[in-house]
This record gives structure tokens, sequence and C-alpha cells, in this order.
């Protein structure tokens, strides 16, 4: 994988298959996010290739860090991950805005968006040394 991430993660609006197609075959996982409407399809497509779908919430752990995967469009889901301080990391999305901050002890990422924005961005981040790094990409 590109700039030696590891794993990838998609925090929602996943949209249709041709995303799915691009996270197949990568260790990758990702969550439904508000615009995702046909998610039993989408669901089953998934399967099919081997792409881990969380569903609305998803936990990982990576690099021995615990991870919460979620769109961000569920503000008491949100607040509940926060509150209860069990992650090192909380991956939202859903408003396009890229951001990088600690609650307590989780870091709550939104790495921006590729989608309906003018600069389009994801994140790299590197659990070892809790590391960001924010890019903007061309898109084709």
């Amino acid at each position: 994988m590109a700039n030696g991430a590891q794993h990838l993660l998609h925090a929602g609006d996943v949209g249709g298959e041709q995303i799915v197609d691009l996270l197949a075959g990568q260790p990758a996982a990702f969550v439904w996010g508000n615009n995702d409407f046909d998610r039993k399809s989408l669901g089953a497509y998934a399967a099919q290739l081997g792409v881990n779908c969380l569903g609305v919430f998803g936990e990982l752990e990576l690099d021995g860090k615990k991870i919460a995967l979620t769109h961000g469009d569920d503000d008491r889901l949100v607040r509940r991950i926060l509150e209860e301080q069990r992650h090192d990391y909380l991956i939202t999305g859903h408003t396009h805005v890229r951001h990088d901050r600690r609650e307590g002890r989780v870091r709550w990422i939104n790495p921006g968006a590729l989608h309906r924005v003018k600069v389009k961005t994801v994140a790299l981040l590197d659990t070892s040394s809790d590391v960001l790094h924010s890019m903007a990409v061309q898109v084709a």
C-alpha cells in the first residue's frame, strides 16, 4: 500500500461498489455513513470480496492500540466513545473537515474527505509512534 500504510480504514459514505473494489485485497475495514443507502446489497458485495464491514460502529486493535471507527453522524455515539475513554483513537468522517484533537486519552481524528470537497485529504497514522500525517491528494 502507498506511503507505508498497513491497514485502510474508511469512516463511512462508501457510496458504492467502486469504493469497496478499491479496499478489496487490502487489510481494510469500513463503517456505514449517512449516505450509504443500499447497505444490504453493498454489505453482501463487501463480504464476497472479503472486505470487513463493521456496521455503523466498529472496534479494532492495531499495533496494540484500540481504535473506534464510526461515521460521526450519531452525536450520542461519538459522545459515549469519548466519555468512556476506552479507546486510544476515534476515527470519524461525516463533516468532511479534517481535525486532530485529544479528548482525555482518546485522540479523535477526522481525515477529511475525498468526495464533495475542493481539497481532498487522507490521513496516515503511525500507531507505534502516534504520528499523524494529513495529506492532500489528487484523485483521478
